[in-house]
């Protein structure tokens, strides 16, 4: 079953710092993380989790699982950072868990378990009992959520101006919007619960949707809709940030149906 863990949004949640601290207590090859990574991580604005692969083998003497999360921190320069996670029970515990910042060695680390598991490997295999597309179709299901705001008032408009400059397309705000968010008084990024994903492991089409709303001396608001997807010819991460929500929605169709996918 899918799993969405936010922080940072809710009275409550953890803070990203402290699901950094929970993934290392577990992790049992924590001190392969590099200090330089976890220092950046522990200083994310918030997190979300996300559920990349499942598999479960029921016809054993007890069920054997193989969970991979993905675990996105939002940086406060606007960047992301992501941490896999690696859960299942074919080690010495029932519940084993390893971290992972390279995809190609989660990739090792998966084949390895799933050759303790044994049985079909893969999408659509008989011992694969919940696919991820299956996942991804009850998350949506589930709508979109917006965590209460949080302003911080700290180098507001710097934000702004590294979230528009990092912008690739030509359709965004103009130059009246990066003046008026010159003079922004604070800014809160929600990372908007709309996950669209097709296709297993890192071969994934993807995007996701964050609001970054600026707070306006008088009290005014001015939210910037980014649109954070891989769908390009190359599949390379690009950003593209838009003024309105339905705005971003639409490019991210467009950028899908270019592909020939859907999302």
């Amino acid at each position: 079953m899918e799993q969405m863990r936010m922080g940072g949004g809710e009275v409550g949640d953890p803070t990203p710092a402290a699901q950094v601290a929970e993934l290392m207590k577990r992790a049992q090859n924590g001190f392969e993380i590099d200090e330089p990574v976890l220092a950046r991580l522990r200083t994310a604005l918030m997190h979300q989790t996300e559920l990349r692969s499942y598999r479960q083998r029921n016809d054993c003497p007890r069920p054997l699982r193989c969970n991979t999360y993905r675990h996105i921190f939002l940086l406060a320069d606007g960047s992301s950072l992501l941490l896999y996670e690696l859960e299942h029970d074919t080690g010495p515990a029932d519940h084993n868990y390893e971290l992972y910042t390279d995809e190609d060695a989660l990739d090792e680390a998966e084949q390895r378990v799933h050759q303790r598991i044994g049985g079909g490997i893969g999408p659509g295999s008989e011992d694969e009992e919940l696919p991820a597309w299956l996942a991804e179709e009850l998350l949506l299901a589930m709508g979109p959520t917006r965590p209460r705001r949080e302003y911080v008032s700290e180098a507001s408009p710097d934000h702004a101006r590294r979230l528009l400059r990092r912008a690739e397309n030509t359709d965004g705000p103009g130059e009246v919007i990066g003046e008026i968010l010159s003079g922004a008084l604070g800014h809160h990024i929600a990372l908007i619960t709309k996950p669209r994903r097709r296709g297993p492991g890192r071969d994934a089409t993807w995007c996701r949707f964050y609001e970054h709303a600026f707070l306006l001396e008088g009290g005014g608001e001015v939210s910037l809709w980014e649109l954070e997807h891989n769908m390009t010819a190359d599949g390379r991460l690009v950003c593209e940030v838009y003024l309105d929500e339905a705005e971003a929605e639409v490019a991210a169709d467009r950028h899908a149906r270019a592909l020939g996918v859907e999302l």
